[in-house]
């Protein structure tokens, strides 16, 4: 397939891009990395009057350390991230994910801001986004507004952008104390779209933890904190005990539903086990027995 005809114009500015996507009237397409956006063209599945290519406005790419928090700008690959070493320092879950996103062509092309703005349910990025409580900036016409990540995401493949919207930039804020983390994904195959994936990072106060966050993908229409999980892991000390525990509250924080890929029950069975060995993982790393 071939997509349908279409403008095309490449602005030197944000402003310019936003200018011409609000000339648009609803019937334009913004392009970063094209991953998501040129196979739903040459399918035919969506058919846009002009496509806004943001490749040649300048300061769209970078990965800057703000003091408490790491910029991304929207433009920045994939493998900008997986291999940056401030990422990997400051924001070490990232790091982890970004090597089961897609294959490595794909990452070499795909941005972040192209990610978060197709909202798949089963993408790492939006994940990462609401896990960390990210800040994700947009341009429109009537000016710049910050979003929370945990509002972003509507439902499947749907943000809450505005039509003249353009995200620009993202806020990863650091967990600084956070000494124990870990991310678990299965997927079918290496770099498919994951059944099912959890992030949890902690910290330890006397060999308890003190604070937490989790993050679930795969098992809703949006990816998901679960508040009930974070809470349940409040003063618990390691242990296959505690790992267990910890899995049966994930489990009851999910309600997922059947697919063509696996059914409700698989899932929910898989979110668990994933949850078991990420709590066991970021255990491990709080106490220092693992980098």
């Amino acid at each position: 397939m071939k997509p349908a005809a279409f403008d095309y114009i490449a602005p030197t500015s944000l402003e310019a891009a936003v200018a011409a996507l609000a000339a648009a009237n609803g019937d334009g397409k913004v392009l970063a990395g094209g991953q998501s956006l040129m196979p739903l063209l040459n399918f035919r599945m969506t058919r846009p009057a002009i496509i806004i290519d943001l490749m040649h406005i300048p300061g769209m790419s970078f990965i800057e350390f703000r003091g408490d928090r790491v910029a991304i700008g929207a433009m920045t690959r994939h493998a900008d991230l997986e291999f940056s070493e401030l990422v990997a320092a400051k924001l070490p879950v990232m790091a982890a994910a970004m090597r089961h996103v897609a294959h490595l062509a794909i990452r070499n092309k795909g941005t972040i801001g192209g990610s978060l703005s197709h909202a798949d349910p089963a993408a790492e990025l939006p994940m990462l986004a609401v896990f960390y409580g990210a800040t994700i900036k947009v341009q429109g016409p009537e000016g710049r507004r910050d979003i929370p990540a945990e509002d972003f995401f509507v439902s499947a493949l749907t943000n809450c952008l505005d039509a003249e919207e353009i995200v620009f930039e993202i806020d990863f804020p650091v967990l600084t104390s956070h000494t124990g983390w870990a991310f678990e994904e299965v997927a079918r195959r290496f770099g498919d779209f994951a059944l099912a994936c959890i992030a949890v990072s902690f910290e330890l106060l006397d060999r308890r933890i003190a604070d937490a966050r989790v993050a679930v993908m795969g098992v809703a229409d949006t990816p998901r904190r679960l508040r009930d999980a974070e809470a349940a892991l409040q003063g618990l000390q390691g242990g296959p005990e505690a790992a267990a525990g910890f899995a049966e509250v994930v489990r009851s924080c999910v309600t997922p539903q059947s697919d063509i890929h696996v059914s409700a029950e698989y899932r929910k069975s898989l979110i668990g086990a994933l949850a078991e060995k990420a709590f066991a993982t970021a255990w491990t790393r709080a106490a220092g027995h693992a980098p």
